[in-house]
């Protein structure tokens, strides 16, 4: 169960690099068709992606410190703090902006956790 968690946490981890990239570098081509925004409305909120896209880069470092850490206490405080927090920002994403953010985020995130906890 340990290994499945590992590679169910990395999955979540990658995907939020992704975001990161979207909502920060690649937000005016690539982010932009992501999100199906006109370029009008992406420079617009621009600024605000580039922001949420910081925010997700916190939680990519919190997940990485679990990875990395070498106290085994401190690592799965660190897992367990990002996978929540992306678990709860992902049903707030599914609830004001698009339901699929559920599947994105907030399934990959729960199912770390349940495997985490089933170790």
């Amino acid at each position: 169960m340990f290994l499945a968690a590992q590679i169910v946490t990395g999955l979540v981890v990658l995907i939020h690099v992704y975001i990161v990239l979207l909502e920060t570098v690649l937000f005016q081509t690539r982010g932009r068709r992501v999100f199906g925004l006109s370029k009008e409305k992406a420079d617009v909120v621009q600024p605000a992606m580039s922001n949420q896209g910081c925010y997700n880069g916190f939680l990519v470092a919190a997940l990485v410190v679990g990875f990395v850490h070498p106290d085994a206490a401190t690592a799965s405080a660190f897992t367990v703090f990002g996978l929540c927090c992306v678990a709860v920002a992902g049903v707030w994403g599914g609830i004001t902006v698009k339901r699929t953010i559920l599947l994105i985020q907030t399934l990959p995130a729960v199912i770390a956790l349940a495997l985490h906890y089933a170790v």
